[in-house]
């Protein structure tokens, strides 16, 4: 049955269409399980009736005309109630309901199972035989798990919708919308360039060319290259394998010949497509073909078609390098967005990130939230493959995209991005101001910084001190580890642009979501490997060298400050003085006169709430990493779209361990920060000024807004609402009645149309 399920899968995964799909769908089920009706219903979301869309054995001339609302017929009831029907005589049902146009009434037994997209239902899969029957335990088994594998690809189809909303070549005809993960708040409007990751076909878009004579020369440059490749392998290998072995080269060079797949290609650019996609085209319908044969070596051939696919993809994509035009008003979609393309784009033109994987606080998320650009993540479902240089909606408050817009809804949306350009230039009035309550309570404001923009962008908005600089991101674009001397020369721009203000510098903080090219780590697990503090424990010649940099970048200066990330332990924070103090020893050995700067510990493991006490003693201040710690409280994957929604930073649990880190730190005497995303939030940063952290650090963005609210807000108030918020058991609650309090002090500005979590 699994391998029955898996070429079902396959072959539904290469359909053209959703009616295509639906049509394969309804034909392998019914053939799998022997049946002799099988039909699939999906939910019109407009008219809430779900509608027959396929079937082998009914009337097919009923296809799209018989239809029923959920209280109505035995399809309505597997949609409302959300589980399987198995009966023996359908038509003794009370909900039974007949349509003479399908001629169902030959059909007795009836097994019906929901299709389920994201706790939706999206359809009912039904198969029906003409002998009173009770299907058994393993056919219905199969029906569910078919059911719950076809969601994922009709969800998908539904989307792509039916290509809707996405014409012909993505030159659309009537708007789409398309739901993710608010990953940066703003709106923009502007249109799509998608960035491809180096040679992968499958996320290669459909693209109409005018010169097919260049694109053929294109293809015929990159046939000869990987045939060249190819040549010099087997020749490299002449020694090392038997003559039979090395038969796999001439094979490869026999199916780039133009009687086989190089000739399919040419023959595909021919009809105007671009040749990545006609080699997409052509390499996809190849590897379906030799993944659903049932000869284990045929089947083993598709991964040489991939293989060979890569190669000439490669050579294609070089060729283009150049080529990508960024449009003013460039909205970047990308399968999993990275630091890197960001950078990629020219300044001034981005105005929109749109990411297919990933989610609202996935690395990538908070760079955007660092730069004021718009972002939607974990956008599963957007056939992103198809909407290149097509106008686009990039609502970063609600997580929406919209694709090929209405008049309307442009200039709706145009409003909202004037909105805000004004807005901000209001909050920029608040720069030389300080930031105090009513009754006069005094709340530093200090910036997260990375990239080298944000030392402008932070002095724009009054920043009092940087609380995070994130030192992986100077090895991020890097081919390689930075030297100690190009480490310093970072180091000592950043900390002579804030001087005499302090900067916090967290020691390198790779794994997890933050990856470096040169040095990968692979883990089944990473958000619970090897990461931050236990990487560059286990590699001292790493964090030896960043110390003594950040050390001597701070001679003369002396506003360094020195952050240890991912600490579970005193153990760790014993070893990684030790080595801090060796580093200072050497580098005033050297002739270097710096002090030994205040070292501080970040709070973001659950262990390190419950040391809060023990950590405090050693070091001179604590830093609250309010997203890591988010994560590991609530066991939230951030950057899993699946589960974001669970991700919470004003979930009861947080808020308690929070109050507990401050109480607990102040009780050693030492000052305490928070530098996650939460601090950001103004609504939120009421929160934690009430709970008495010494100072917020936030990306640069937000400071203004921040600083904004809590100018507003008295502190007794503040501490009314922590109080408030500490009695809810539900963070739903704690949102609504925090938005409703901040709304009846005449506040609700700042939290404005992106109202939710990830404000």
């Amino acid at each position: 049955m699994l391998n029955t399920l898996r070429k079902i899968v396959q072959e539904v995964n290469s359909a053209k269409d959703l009616k295509t799909a639906l049509g394969i769908i309804v034909l392998r089920v019914k053939e799998a399980m022997g049946s002799q009706v099988c039909s699939v219903y999906l939910l019109d979301p407009e008219t809430n009736r779900f509608v027959l869309m396929a079937t082998e054995g009914l009337n097919k001339r009923s296809i799209g005309k018989v239809s029923m609302a959920p209280n109505e017929g035995l399809v309505g009831l597997v949609g409302t109630r959300e589980e399987p029907l198995n009966l023996e005589n359908a038509a003794d049902h009370p909900r039974y309901r007949y349509f003479a146009e399908t001629g169902e009434e030959k059909f007795a037994s009836f097994l019906g199972a929901p299709i389920i997209h994201h706790r939706r239902v999206v359809g009912v899969l039904v198969i029906q035989q003409k002998e009173r029957r009770q299907f058994d335990e393993g056919e219905e088994a199969f029906l569910v798990t078919m059911s719950a594998q076809l969601a994922g690809v009709i969800a998908h189809a539904e989307a792509t919708g039916s290509i809707r909303g996405l014409g012909r070549q993505g030159k659309g005809i009537q708007e789409a919308r398309f739901v993710g993960v608010p990953g940066s708040p703003g709106a923009a409007v502007g249109r799509a360039v998608v960035m491809l990751p180096p040679a992968d076909l499958e996320v290669v878009p459909d693209k109409t060319v005018d010169d097919i004579d260049a694109e053929l020369k294109l293809f015929q440059n990159a046939l000869e290259g990987v045939r060249e490749d190819m040549r010099k392998l087997s020749a490299k290998l002449a020694t090392q394998l038997r003559p039979e072995e090395r038969a796999l080269f001439d094979v490869y060079l026999m199916m780039l010949e133009d009687a086989a797949l190089g000739g399919e290609v040419i023959e595909v650019i021919k009809t105007g497509q671009w040749a990545q996609g006609a080699l997409r085209q052509v390499v996809g319908e190849h590897v379906n073909r030799f993944e659903l044969m049932d000869d284990d070596y045929l089947r083993e051939r598709a991964s040489d078609v991939k293989d060979l696919g890569r190669r000439l993809l490669a050579y294609l994509q070089e060729a283009r390098a150049q080529s990508l035009v960024y449009a003013d008003n460039t909205i970047l979609v990308s399968e999993e967005l990275t630091p890197a393309m960001l950078g990629e784009v020219p300044e001034g033109k981005l105005v929109g990130l749109v990411s297919v994987l990933g989610s609202g606080n996935s690395h990538v998320a908070i760079l955007a939230r660092a730069m004021g650009i718009p972002t939607v993540m974990g956008l599963v479902d957007l056939p992103y493959s198809k909407v290149d240089g097509i106008e686009m909606i990039v609502d970063g408050y609600k997580g929406e995209v919209f694709t090929n817009p209405s008049e309307v809804l442009r200039k709706q949306y145009s409003e909202v991005v004037e909105e805000e350009r004004q807005l901000a230039q209001g909050l920029d009035a608040l720069r030389e101001l300080p930031c105090v309550t009513p009754d006069g309570h005094r709340m530093p404001l200090w910036v997260n910084t990375g990239l080298l923009a944000d030392v402008a962008r932070a002095q724009q908005r009054g920043a009092e001190g940087v609380g995070l600089y994130r030192t992986e991101v100077p090895f991020m674009i890097q081919q390689r580890f930075p030297s100690e001397k190009e480490q310093l020369a970072i180091y000592r721009e950043q900390l002579a642009s804030f001087h005499p203000l302090p900067v916090t510098m967290r020691t390198l903080d790779i794994g997890g979501d933050k990856a470096l090219s040169y040095f990968p780590i692979k883990e089944e697990n990473p958000f619970l490997g090897w990461r931050g503090i236990r990487v560059t424990l286990d590699h001292p010649e790493i964090f030896l060298v960043q110390t003594r940099a950040m050390l001597k970048a701070s001679e003369g200066l002396n506003n360094l400050r020195i952050l240890l990330p991912m600490i579970s332990g005193i153990h760790e924070l014993e070893e990684a003085l030790h080595l801090i103090h060796r580093a200072w020893g050497e580098v005033r050995d050297e002739g270097t006169d710096v002090p030994m700067p205040p070292v501080g510990v970040m709070v973001e493991i659950p262990a390190a709430v419950y040391q809060t006490k023990e950590l405090a003693r050693q070091v001179d201040f604590l830093s609250v990493g309010s997203n890591d710690l988010t994560q590991y409280l609530l066991a939230v994957d951030r950057n899993n779209p699946r589960v974001a929604d669970l991700y919470d930073y004003l979930h009861p649990a947080v808020l308690q361990a929070l109050n507990t880190v401050v109480r607990d730190a102040h009780g050693e005497g030492k000052p305490v920060s928070i530098c996650g995303e939460m601090a950001g939030d103004p609504a939120a940063a009421i929160l934690l000024m009430a709970m008495g952290f010494d100072s917020l650090s936030m990306n640069a963005t937000n400071l203004p807004k921040v600083k904004w609210m809590l100018r507003q807000v008295n502190m007794s108030k503040a501490k009314e609402l922590l109080v408030e918020a500490l009695s809810h058991d539900n963070p739903q609650v704690i949102h609504s009645s925090l938005q409703l309090a901040l709304k009846n002090l005449g506040l609700a500005r700042m939290i404005g149309p992106g109202a939710n979590k990830t404000l």
